[in-house]
């Protein structure tokens, strides 16, 4: 007698949506993801912020690799040195691998990465020629801004850098260091784009950046409350159209930060260091 013929079974439904993110991979993303959502950020840091990324289409996936890594690195969540996994990042991202290298690539021009053969990707580390020849440039760079700025600054100018004083302040308050991290470079920038030029505001950009780092590597001593404190009286000034105080102010601001750094660390004394104790 003939069995009976079954109907063919029917292929599992697939889904295209990817499934969420493993708990482990979700904790290994927490030093990538911004601190305070871009939309409650004030208006002048969410576009500073903007600047950090011009390599790469605003909202591809590359671009958000790019800010997340280049907000971890300005908030000082990621040090120098910090061996950058791509497939982690992968994970993390929900992206291939590829996606990840172009993003690594673009930190790498941006000269936050640095890219070694068989060895991968890393946190870039400054040398301290590279330290002192970002503040020179910054001085110059600067110095020249406030000077235009000065002359040229509006009512309406000086009411939207006390607003962003006064967020600087409440970060600082609340000991919001990532916050206060980012709203302390980003007073440079926000000069800069009262001036109207966007390759300044861009160039001030990329050397922040580059200054964050910097602070990192070599151990900054200057406090945010000693920075806050500088950047009011460098808006005072702004404000009473004094631009000979100005510049004077934002050299001093620059040069005490450049200062406290620690780049002419002493040799330990080994008999000291060694010595039983």
């Amino acid at each position: 007698m003939p069995r009976p013929t079954l109907p063919p079974k029917a292929a599992p439904a697939t889904s295209s949506r990817r499934p969420p993110p493993a708990p482990a991979a979700e904790a290994r993303a927490a030093h990538l993801r911004l601190a305070v959502p871009a939309s409650a950020a004030p208006a002048d840091t969410r576009r500073a912020a903007a600047a950090l990324a011009p390599g790469a289409a605003p909202g591809s996936a590359t671009a958000r690799i790019v800010q997340a890594v280049t907000d971890a690195i300005v908030e000082r969540r990621l040090m120098p040195g910090t061996k950058l996994v791509e497939q982690q990042i992968a994970d993390i991202f929900a992206v291939s691998r590829t996606v990840v290298r172009q993003a690594l690539n673009q930190l790498s021009r941006d000269r936050l990465v640095t890219l070694e053969p068989a060895r991968g990707a890393f946190v870039a580390m400054p040398s301290v020629e590279e330290a002192r020849q970002v503040f020179e440039v910054r001085r110059m760079l600067e110095s020249a801004m406030v000077r235009q700025l000065a002359a040229r600054i509006t009512d309406a100018q000086v009411a939207q850098l006390r607003q962003h004083l006064k967020d600087e302040r409440a970060a600082v308050a609340r000991i919001d260091v990532p916050g206060r991290t980012r709203l302390l470079a980003d007073f440079h920038v926000v000069l800069a784009r009262l001036l109207g030029n966007e390759v300044l505001a861009e160039l001030l950009a990329d050397l922040l950046k580059r200054s964050s780092l910097i602070s990192l590597m070599y151990q900054s001593s200057h406090s945010a409350e000693h920075s806050q404190q500088e950047h009011v009286e460098i808006v005072d000034a702004l404000e009473r159209r004094d631009a000979r105080a100005a510049v004077r102010l934002m050299e001093r601001h620059l040069a005490s930060v450049e200062r406290n750094l620690r780049l002419d660390p002493r040799a330990p004394d080994l008999a000291a260091v060694l010595q039983p104790r």
